[in-house]
């Protein structure tokens, strides 16, 4: 502040120098010899331009401080207001902690008590039966098991037989339950990992029920066309989700008692029967959408054996199933998120540039991965029309299939940019404009075929060479016309019209004297025009 007013003082003092420089000036003029060039009016001008550019700069200065300290002030004031919310929010979130730790103690002192009733019941059985100590001990354990996971959800469940099935461990039954409701396979889907917690052994259920996933070998059966082995391979994949589900709201010494020792090293007996199966998958042909790789990930990220296997060999099943919803979820729960960046590009390489969009979201890689470039690029390459096309030697089939890669790639683009809201920088008003061009295009392909598309033709009665009236009264009775025309002792095959130009009851064909044209046995008469 003692600076700015300094200057300004500064400035106030210009015009007394300036009038001590006239004086200055005027009386060097009373002593000069020679006449100047320079005048004192050019002089004035020059200084008094000079204070005006000063002035005006130094009160743009001081406008900026002012904005500068209002900002401070706005700024304060905002900080304020986030630090009181940042403490309203810490007391809340204490209160909310202090209300769980009672619910807590609470189930905990249930829980032992439960503990201490179990306990009794267990000495009970070890002394009435003779049972050898192993066989007891393994019933102890299922008891433990059951006391840890009963919760009154259970009861609440709108699928009483799905809770029976896994309290039997019938992994089979599971399975038929399943099938046998598909139509309700959303609320199945959102009970299961609740209903896993009667099991006395879920990640043995779940890892029982993974039998049949693959068919033995040399089987005839054809897996892309045996729907059974499908919803098998979807029923075990959804299994082990749900699984992961109840997992991730257990803390970690109730994990190792549900994945124990014994479990994890059969989980690892199975991916590693697996992993084998997986190198004959072609990643083109999965097109994104690869049970059998989203099992092996699944079981490796359920069962924790991923320490088994070496991250690359992980990376590179995650092309065979990004269309999966489920893929960016594994991705991180396999600790696979760095990786990424090269998945994308390997997604791009081989034209899959709209799940390549989709995981840049998911990892925030937007920035590396322009979606909007990437959806150019993707409709670029499908409006690409091969070179046997532009010469004009493909079919119509060729175009025909041009057309719809063109057709099908604005459609997922469309969907694309409305899922991840990408309106404002990748306009959909074109893309649709354009899909309708071609779906008219198509409709009036189509139409153009069946108007050229050559009608059956019947022949027509007649007695005498040329046409006569059309028999609309014939009947297709062959005994009739074979009756009433019975063939000659001596006759020849003649080769006759195609199938699409003569009735079903069409006869025999004779050889008939000059002149006339060929017969057949039942009095029709054929015109040589249509052979060919």
């Amino acid at each position: 502040m003692e600076d700015t007013d300094s200057v300004a003082t500064l400035l106030e003092s210009t015009t007394s120098k300036i009038q001590q420089l006239q004086k200055a000036f005027a009386e060097l003029e009373s002593h000069r010899a020679v006449t100047l060039n320079l005048k004192w009016k050019q002089i004035e001008e020059h200084f008094h331009g000079l204070e005006k550019s000063l002035k005006r700069r130094f009160t743009e200065l001081e406008d900026q401080e002012k904005e500068f300290e209002m900002k401070t002030v706005q700024a304060q004031k905002v900080l304020e207001k986030r630090r009181a919310a940042v403490m309203a929010k810490e007391e809340a979130s204490l209160v909310r902690l202090q209300e769980k730790r009672d619910v807590a103690v609470i189930a905990i002192s249930n829980v032992l008590k439960k503990n201490k009733n179990t306990h009794v019941e267990s000495e009970a059985v070890a002394v009435n039966c003779d049972k050898p100590l192993d066989v007891v001990a393994s019933e102890c354990e299922v008891i433990g098991m059951k006391t840890l996971f009963e919760k009154d959800d259970v009861k609440l469940l709108s699928n009483p037989e799905l809770v029976k099935l896994c309290e039997e461990m019938d992994a089979s039954g599971l399975h038929k339950f399943i099938s046998d409701n598909r139509k309700n396979l959303a609320s199945i889907k959102q009970e299961l990992h609740i209903a896993l917690k009667v099991a006395s052994d879920p990640g043995g259920l779940v890892l029982d029920a993974l039998n049949g996933f693959y068919i033995p070998e040399g089987s005839n059966s054809d897996v892309k066309k045996d729907s059974n082995l499908l919803g098998l391979r979807r029923t075990c994949i959804m299994l082990m989700e749900c699984l992961s589900v109840l997992l991730a709201n257990l803390d970690a010494s109730t994990v190792s008692k549900v994945i124990t020792e014994d479990v994890k090293n059969r989980a690892k007996i199975i991916a590693h029967e697996w992993k084998p199966k997986l190198d004959d998958l072609d990643l083109d042909a999965s097109n994104g959408n690869s049970l059998e790789a989203h099992a092996f990930l699944q079981l490796v990220a359920t069962f924790g054996v991923d320490s088994d296997f070496v991250h690359e060999d992980l990376v590179k099943l995650i092309p065979m199933v990004s269309r999966r919803h489920q893929a960016a979820d594994l991705c991180r729960f396999l600790g696979l998120s760095d990786k990424m960046p090269g998945v994308i590009e390997v997604l791009v390489n081989n034209g899959r540039h709209i799940d390549a969009v989709n995981l840049a979201f998911a990892f925030e890689l937007t920035e590396q991965f322009s979606p909007v470039a990437l959806l150019k690029s993707y409709l670029a390459e499908a409006v690409k029309v091969p070179s046997t096309v532009k010469a004009g030697n493909a079919s119509p089939t060729a175009q025909n299939d041009v057309s719809e890669k063109e057709l099908s790639a604005l459609k997922s683009i469309i969907r694309c940019i409305e899922e991840h809201t990408l309106e404002n920088e990748y306009p959909v008003d074109p893309l649709q404009k354009r899909i309708l061009q071609l779906e008219k295009a198509k409709a009036d392909k189509k139409q153009a075929t069946e108007v050229v598309k050559p009608q059956s033709k019947r022949p027509r009665a007649n007695g005498v060479a040329g046409y006569g009236p059309r028999n609309t009264t014939v009947t297709a009775d062959k005994n009739f016309y074979a009756n009433r025309y019975a063939p000659p002792a001596q006759y020849m095959y003649y080769p006759g019209p195609p199938e699409n130009h003569a009735h079903s009851f069409v006869g025999t064909t004779y050889n008939m004297a000059p002149n006339h044209g060929p017969y057949f046995g039942n009095g029709f008469h054929y015109q040589a025009p249509y052979l060919h």
